[in-house]
């Protein structure tokens, strides 16, 4: 099965392999927050530092980024969770819409 889509004939293989591609897209936006937080608190101590406010922009600029990428993620996926919730929760909504089609 290459696509992502269900059908009767969605194996439980290839629930598992779509489930854990979609917590595979969670966690990545949660490690690119983790980067964004990090990389712009270090930013915002130097500029704070020298009394400048520079910081902002990188972090309004990267910002966005992140806010468009958790559209993608959480919009697209829906829901929230931690890994093995996230893992349990998708199977179970692709075991229900194999059944429906």
């Amino acid at each position: 099965m290459k696509t992502h889509h269900l059908s009767p004939q969605s194996t439980d293989a290839d629930l598992d392999r779509i489930a854990r591609r979609r917590v595979g897209m969670r966690m990545g936006w949660f490690m690119h927050a983790l980067v964004y937080l990090a990389v712009n608190l270090g930013l915002a101590a130097l500029a704070m530092a020298k009394g400048q406010t520079w910081a902002i922009y990188p972090a309004l600029g990267w910002g966005l980024g992140l806010a468009l990428h958790g559209l993608g993620v959480w919009v697209g996926l829906g829901g929230g969770g931690l890994t093995a919730r996230w893992m349990a929760d998708e199977r179970a909504r692709l075991q229900a819409q194999r059944h429906l089609h």
